[in-house]
């Protein structure tokens, strides 16, 4: 399948009693279809899978198909401790109509690489689904080598990846060498405009829950326009924001708030992540105003 474009792990809203606010998350998901999105992930980090019951995940999927399927792509995050509960949440979100998945290294068990490529097969072989893998061993603790990418040759769903090391090297070698057999789609923020100078047509992006209009503008002027002139300047304005996303270490918490000023409240996170204090509400606000101020 094809993944390019806007992809938005999709928030998880809460109620101020901590229970899934499904009301919130149908306005969500309406606004991002509506701004142009190419694709929603439910189940990703921004949406804190980690911090949910294996039943409320299968709502979420539910909640969304129900919405949105035939509407926009979707894609089921099922990353998990275990391979078995990822084949559980990967066939429930199957069933429910779900059209792709993200696939990550199992976290905190840290898996070697043939571990790892045996969960991945295993995955493949029990779901037959479009994957995009996540590479991001800062959270998982367990990277995706080349030659574990190499040894998925020859297994056609495993079409893209995510790319969240940082690493420009990488990123250069993953866009170069292995274009013809997976996507690179965008997964450092901050390094958005590198990517898609560099051949990357698909961005996956916790910012564009709240600000879809200008992650989809410079998407169609790097990608779909081939201005890379025009892509440079949307990218500065976006610059300070991602900035602030990808250095101030409190990712969703900034994520929720900005959806909040964005008129789309979701409540906070949950424990052990904690609200934004004072100084950090304020300093996200005007980064978030200064924006804004620019659009047309």
């Amino acid at each position: 399948m094809n993944f390019d474009g806007i992809w938005t792990p999709v928030v998880t809203p809460f109620n101020q009693d901590g229970a899934i606010n499904f009301a919130a998350l149908r306005e969500v998901i309406d606004s991002l279809i509506g701004d142009g999105v190419h694709g929603l992930i439910i189940g990703g980090t921004t949406g804190e899978y980690y911090a949910l019951s294996n039943a409320e995940r299968k709502q979420l999927f539910d909640a969304v198909a129900e919405q949105a399927k035939g509407r926009i792509t979707l894609m089921a995050g099922i990353n998990a401790t275990s391979t078995e509960e990822s084949l559980d949440l990967g066939r429930y979100a199957k069933a429910a109509g779900f059209d792709c998945i993200l696939l990550a290294a199992p976290y905190y068990c840290q898996p070697t690489q043939e571990e790892l490529l045996a969960h991945a097969l295993c995955v493949d072989d029990a779901l037959d689904m479009p994957i995009m893998l996540y590479n991001f061993p800062a959270r998982t603790g367990t990277p995706m080598s080349f030659e574990f990418i190499d040894a998925l040759k020859g297994r056609p769903n495993f079409q893209a990846i995510k790319e969240s090391t940082g690493s420009i090297e990488r990123m250069h070698h993953l866009t170069q060498e292995y274009a013809d057999q997976l996507q690179t789609s965008c997964g450092m923020d901050d390094q958005v405009l590198e990517f898609f100078t560099w051949g990357a047509r698909s961005w996956v992006c916790g910012a564009s829950n709240f600000l879809a209009r200008e992650h989809v503008a410079l998407y169609q002027a790097c990608v779909v326009e081939q201005d890379m002139l025009k892509g440079r300047q949307l990218a500065q304005r976006l610059l300070p924001m991602l900035n602030l996303l990808e250095g101030g270490g409190k990712f969703c918490q900034y994520i929720k708030h900005g959806c909040e000023l964005a008129g789309l409240p979701v409540g906070v996170t949950r424990r052990p992540l904690l609200p934004l204090n004072d100084a950090e509400k304020a300093a996200f606000k005007q980064t978030y105003e200064q924006l804004i101020a620019h659009r047309g």
